[in-house]
């Protein structure tokens, strides 16, 4: 069984019950998971969120949209994927994540025919950087033998958080591919992390989606092109500093940092 794992929280530091702030009357959860149910690859959506009190509202959503949902670490985002493939069972894991209402069913699809149709380990379209696909479109595709096996083995705190890290910080173990766009469009920033990135994304769905409900990716860039007003936003924020927090993590907890120079740009 394939199955989209999303992760999803309400404690976010930057942009606190981000994922339930509303566009278009619905919230930003509730159009993502209407975009991903438009995936022919996926056999099922789970929402994997934590065991933390203020994530009821999410379970309270997916009851009462029929959506499967599994709480556990609210930190250790590897154990909270693991223990929700265990549960339902799942063959191949599709990560997505809820800071990303406006990804589409082509970018997922055209990710797992990647792993589906070739011998890899784990594929992805955002790494190894540097990434062709925006911030706020991310795919994940790997095993759930893989997730196992790296839930084992991943001890520092970024491993443990960032679920795919230690996949791909380890080519030399892992046959690991990154599915590009035609051309470079990195430069623009669709993910939910910030209320500038809010104000995007909900100018984004009031223009686009009662026109047309499944808007691609394609039609939002478009869309910003035509407005550059709404592109400058968030333009300038800086992508990446989650990770550049769990490197620092690492640091205070004994660990050896070695980035391979990946975050070196990205700090705040």
């Amino acid at each position: 069984m394939i199955a989209g794992i999303i992760q999803a929280r309400l404690g976010s530091s930057r942009l606190p019950g981000k994922i339930m702030l509303q566009a278009c009357g619905k919230s930003m959860l509730e159009l993502m998971i209407e975009r991903v149910q438009r995936s022919k690859k996926l056999d099922k959506i789970i929402i994997a969120t934590s065991t933390n009190a203020q994530d009821d509202e999410i379970v309270e959503f997916c009851a009462k949209a029929k959506i499967d949902y599994y709480r556990g670490s609210e930190h250790d985002l590897l154990s909270r994927y693991k223990e929700a493939a265990d549960k339902f069972d799942v063959d191949l894991i599709v990560r997505l994540t809820s800071d990303t209402p406006i990804i589409d069913a082509k970018t997922i699809d055209d990710t797992v025919e990647a792993y589906v149709k070739n011998n890899y380990d784990f594929v992805s379209n955002c790494y190894p950087m540097p990434r062709t696909y925006p911030d706020g479109t991310n795919v994940e595709v790997f095993s759930h033998q893989l997730l196992n096996e790296v839930d084992r083995e991943a001890k520092k705190p970024s491993e443990r958080e960032h679920v795919t890290f230690f996949m791909w910080m380890h080519p030399e173990r892992y046959k690991i591919f990154r599915v590009d766009y035609k051309k470079d469009i990195s430069k623009y920033r669709l993910n939910l992390d910030y209320n500038e990135d809010y104000t995007v994304l909900k100018t984004i769905f009031e223009n686009l989606y009662p026109k047309n409900q499944n808007f691609s990716i394609e039609d939002a860039l478009k869309w910003l092109d035509e407005h550059p007003d709404i592109y400058k936003i968030n333009s300038n924020i800086k992508q990446g500093q989650g990770f550049v927090k769990s490197l620092e993590a690492d640091k205070e907890a004994g660990f050896d940092i070695n980035d391979k120079g990946l975050f070196k740009d990205r700090s705040a």
